[in-house]
């Protein structure tokens, strides 16, 4: 991440809006902020595969769910805050992830600007591939800024977006159960 850029920009930024970039409440925004996106953007070339390749052997295959996992991301349209919560569900091929590296997933993908229907496949996919899952559902709830502050100004609505994978996109029983399950 080039910080300097990021700072320059910031700087023009303040100056195009009318505002004094030497203005004393001002004068370390383009740093503060350069600081901020290089930690709200750390999942940018990042996969979960590191967090999901720590797991244990299990000698069954039931299903596995984590719910209500909290993130927020960056609206790539707007660069805007959206933020909710995820549910997981997935069925283990023999091994299992930690629960925290379910939650590391989330963070992975949600560090970078991004769309919330995207995020929802690329968790989904990332259980696939690097946990070799049977099948992954994945669920996200999400309340985004450029619908609250902009543009139509609803603040509270709520966007659901839903993938299945795997057996969840062949067994219906299956997948109702995880919807249950994740309370919907």
């Amino acid at each position: 991440m080039d910080k300097e850029k990021i700072e320059q920009a910031v700087a023009l930024i303040i100056e195009a809006v009318g505002e004094d970039p030497h203005r004393e409440g001002l004068i370390e925004t383009p740093q503060r902020i350069a600081k901020m996106y290089e930690e709200i953007f750390a999942g940018l070339g990042q996969t979960a595969e590191k967090h999901l390749a720590k797991s244990f052997e299990i000698v069954d295959d039931n299903m596995v769910i984590e719910k209500d996992i909290f993130f927020h991301s960056m609206c790539e349209h707007h660069f805007l805050p959206f933020w909710g919560k995820v549910h997981i569900a997935y069925i283990p091929n023999g091994r299992v992830a930690g629960l925290s590296k379910l939650a590391r997933t989330v963070e992975v993908y949600a560090k970078k600007p991004q769309i919330q229907e995207r995020l929802t496949i690329e968790i989904a996919e990332a259980l696939m591939e690097y946990l070799q899952a049977k099948g992954a559902m994945v669920v996200v709830e999400a309340e985004h800024m450029c619908m609250n502050m902009r543009g139509i100004r609803k603040p509270g609505t709520s966007t659901v977006t839903c993938v299945a994978k795997g057996v969840f996109e062949t067994d219906q029983t299956l997948k109702d159960e995880a919807y249950r399950l994740m309370g919907y």
